[in-house]
């Protein structure tokens, strides 16, 4: 059985003030929650005072928001996986839709991108998803497999089993717009027979998570499908309270 994973991905919010009083809180919320997995990814800057507060926390993990696909050099602003594994980060998302769309990212970047993370010793989440004008053209499944494809190549499948792959329908992230269960499940399955086609049996291993504006009313309903294995959270993971709901949605029943 796959654990569930719930990431929150905190995007360009949260000082380090901010940080210190969110953990305080959500903490409390999460106390007693068992079988799921827990990241939070924070903007770069707030990285190091969480990583002091987790203090190596077996319950909640940390995350980065994006790396670069170089260990070092002359890279103004950018982040190298060494500088996230010294600061104890666990999880790095990979291909977000924001980093595609606004940033110019390509499969191939990601790919690198993935490659570099894996042999740092860092758990990559891929993002992959349509925008509405490709679903409206009926071409999603033809752009996931693509992306998914151009993402991943050269991965093993001993590799795979340390990636989680993130769906994200571009037209449903930040918008209050929401893939039905039945549609995000769809989307899933699809992702698992492409990555089947990939790396063979691992693809049933592979923790696949949904994210397109998750809430605390609709997360029971999109976590209890068959192939929808966690969520990666935005503007509702910047709460505390709603958060926990969400993970607490997850927990195996």
């Amino acid at each position: 059985m796959r654990k569930k994973i719930i990431a929150a991905n905190w995007k360009m919010n949260m000082t380090v003030a901010e940080t210190v009083s969110y953990l305080e809180n959500f903490r409390s919320h999460v106390d007693e929650v068992n079988g799921v997995e827990i990241v939070i990814a924070p903007p770069f800057t707030a990285i190091a005072k969480l990583s002091e507060l987790l203090g190596g926390s077996q319950k909640i993990s940390l995350g980065a928001q994006n790396m670069h696909f170089e260990m070092s050099g002359a890279f103004t602003g950018e982040i190298s996986p060494a500088m996230l594994r010294e600061l104890f980060v666990r999880f790095v998302i990979l291909g977000h839709s924001e980093r595609r769309q606004l940033f110019g990212e390509t499969d191939a970047i990601v790919n690198k991108k993935l490659v570099l993370a894996l042999a740092s010793g860092l758990k990559p989440i891929v993002c992959v998803g349509e925008t509405l004008e490709e679903r409206d053209a009926g071409r999603e499944k033809e752009v996931l497999e693509t992306q998914l494809r151009g993402s991943l190549a050269g991965v093993t499948p001993e590799q795979m089993q340390t990636v989680v792959v993130a769906y994200e329908p571009v037209w449903a992230i930040g918008t209050g717009r929401t893939a039905s269960p039945e549609q995000a499940q769809e989307a899933h399955a699809h992702v698992r027979e492409v990555l089947k086609e990939l790396v063979g049996e691992t693809a049933a291993k592979v923790r696949i998570q949904y994210g397109g504006s998750v809430k605390p009313n609709n997360a029971a309903s999109l976590l209890g499908q068959p192939d929808i294995d966690g969520a990666l959270v935005g503007g509702a993971s910047l709460e505390p309270l709603g958060f926990a709901e969400i993970i607490k949605a997850a927990v195996p029943k």
